[in-house]
């Protein structure tokens, strides 16, 4: 996420929370941002709100990802993701991307598998 230049801004039980600058480098041909970054962004914010608080996983690995584009991203963006279900092997998550006026770029939904701690692993 630091070459897309994902800012964090909070994680907690509430979700992940981040922006996303602008940069001209990560749009496509019409200038708004591509889609292959939303869903990028996306995937990470869910996939930390999927760990936070997981002592017994040492990560996720998303097993499927369902996004709807609802408008072009242009300028600064907001990020959400949140965990609205978790399992001992699957974590379901949403997340939603706004522009700078509030209306919602993108939103998706996740599933990502619980990965165990191997054993003698950190």
């Amino acid at each position: 996420m630091a070459y897309v230049g994902l800012v964090p801004i909070s994680l907690d039980e509430n979700g992940m929370r981040g922006r996303l600058p602008f940069k001209p480098e990560l749009t496509n041909n019409r200038g708004d941002v591509h889609g292959g970054t939303l869903m990028s962004v996306l995937d990470f914010a869910m996939g930390s709100a999927a760990r936070f608080g997981n002592d017994t996983g040492s990560g996720v690995a998303t097993i499927n990802m369902n996004t709807d584009f609802l408008s072009p991203g242009t300028g600064d963006l907001s990020i959400e993701g949140r965990c609205t279900r978790r399992g001992r092997s699957i974590a379901f998550c949403e997340g939603i991307i706004y522009d700078s006026q509030g209306q919602i770029v993108a939103r998706a939904t996740a599933a990502f598998k619980i990965l165990q701690r191997r054993p003698g692993g950190d």
